[in-house]
């Protein structure tokens, strides 16, 4: 077996665990990185009305793109699946009908992004001084949107079977000519968000040609042969059973956080740009435990294929606490330094102030969050993908609503604080109810031994 693959199904589960997310982790922190490089640059020579800007659009981003991203997530169960069980043939159809629905999501995306981006932000409550530069952005990040789509299908391939180094040199590479062409873009062109927009959009390219040139040059199951593009339909209703109750629970989320943006838009520009630079701090800690969740993930999977239920279940405990252990170190280290950190987007004691108030409730459960997404990766991981966005829809975005439409229309309680406790209380409810679903699936697996996707 290449030194790129790793068998989850066979050996000792925390090493090979590490060895799967320490990749992956480090994937996602550059791309945090690169990303704070651009709210660095845009809040340090563009102002606070441009980060605003491009800080309130992450929450739409993220709803548009969801459903979408969700699909990438059922090809990597899919194929971690199949290539845990052995079938050569189904690998190879999997491959090939991921790559070309991963173009046509971007293409759909790309019109939609572009068509309703200013009538949403709108909807949203944008503040009208951010309201013009953040469709200017999105409009141009939508326009570029099949790459992000190219490169988060062929990666899920990768990591299907235990490929986490690959993905990490390609984001590398593109994340430093991002840095440059932001610098390049804003400081020397004076292009404002535009320019952080078209920087992403041409990194992202690279990201795709790169990722696509690694499947081609495969000699296994995950070869890429243009000729062979096709949308098996078998291999595609299993992509889109998992997938789109993945995607669906995303864009819960995503709903239910543009609904919290829409209230933390109506206090104005300094609490828009301080939440910004809070959420891109978070970014970093959630991406730490992410890498164990998405690990779980994709052990679940190969050993769903293999039908090892007991190994599931180590992997789950082992994956809960080492994102425990991970959320509550970090989350501990980013609070006691967090005005030092926020001073490095915003020179502004008042944006400063308004990212401590989140910090300090954000940072304090954090570990929740890890610890929801990760059993719920694992339910979807053994073939059961409704249930995570049953207990999402209940525990995250219904309860999250009635939050902001009860507790917080209160004249005592309307206040930003009120806002970001929905965020906990959301998880610790998300995660009862997986946790009643995960019991449930895991007894049956080790009683029939018979585990599949479905």
């Amino acid at each position: 077996m290449k030194n790129t693959q790793i068998n989850m199904t066979e050996g000792p589960i925390f090493s090979k665990l590490l060895k799967f997310s320490v990749p992956l982790i480090f994937s996602s922190l550059l791309q945090l990185l690169f990303n704070a490089a651009d709210v660095v640059v845009v809040g340090r020579f563009a102002g606070d009305n441009s980060l605003a800007a491009v800080g309130s659009t992450g929450s739409l981003v993220n709803l548009l793109i969801n459903l979408f991203m969700g699909l990438s997530i059922g090809t990597n169960v899919v194929a971690a699946h199949y290539f845990g069980a052995g079938k050569h043939k189904s690998v190879q159809d999997t491959v090939h009908t991921a790559i070309l629905l991963s173009v046509i999501s971007g293409i759909i995306l790309t019109a939609v992004g572009v068509l309703l981006t200013k009538p949403i932000l709108i909807l949203m409550q944008a503040p009208t001084e951010v309201l013009n530069l953040a469709a200017i952005y999105l409009r141009i990040y939508f326009g570029g949107i099949t790459a992000t789509m190219v490169y988060n299908f062929g990666s899920a391939l990768l990591r299907a079977k235990g490929d986490t180094q690959r993905p990490l040199i390609i984001l590398f590479i593109s994340g430093i000519i991002n840095v440059i062409l932001n610098i390049i873009f804003v400081i020397c062109f004076k292009l404002d968000v535009a320019g952080v927009g078209w920087a992403t959009v041409i990194s992202q390219c690279i990201s795709a040609v790169l990722v696509i040139i690694l499947l081609v040059r495969e000699t296994d199951d995950f070869h890429l042969d243009f000729r062979r593009l096709k949308l098996d339909s078998h291999i595609f209703a299993r992509i889109v059973k998992i997938g789109l109750p993945a995607g669906f629970q995303g864009i819960m989320f995503s709903f239910s956080n543009v609904i919290i943006q829409s209230s933390v838009n109506s206090f104005g520009a300094t609490l828009i740009a301080g939440n910004a630079a809070a959420c891109n701090l978070e970014g970093f800690v959630y991406t730490a435990m992410n890498g164990f969740s998405q690990g779980a993930l994709t052990f679940c999977s190969q050993n769903a294929g293999a039908k090892k239920p007991d190994r599931i279940k180590k992997v789950v405990w082992i994956s809960q606490i080492s994102i425990i252990v991970i959320g509550a170190v970090l989350g501990g280290l980013f609070l006691l330094f967090g005005h030092q950190l926020l001073g490095i987007y915003s020179k502004s004691e008042d944006v400063i102030a308004c990212g401590m108030s989140r910090m300090l409730i954000i940072y304090t459960t954090y570990y929740l969050c890890g610890m929801m997404d990760g059993l719920s990766n694992a339910i979807r991981g053994i073939g059961h993908s409704l249930m995570p966005v049953i207990s999402s829809l209940l525990g995250a975005c219904l309860f999250r609503i009635i939050w902001l439409a009860t507790v917080f229309q209160l004249p005592q309680f309307h206040t930003p604080v009120t806002i970001f406790l929905s965020y906990p209380i959301s998880w610790t409810l998300t995660f009862v109810v997986n946790l009643i679903w995960y019991n449930k699936y895991i007894r049956k697996m080790i009683k029939t031994s018979e585990p599949t996707v479905n």
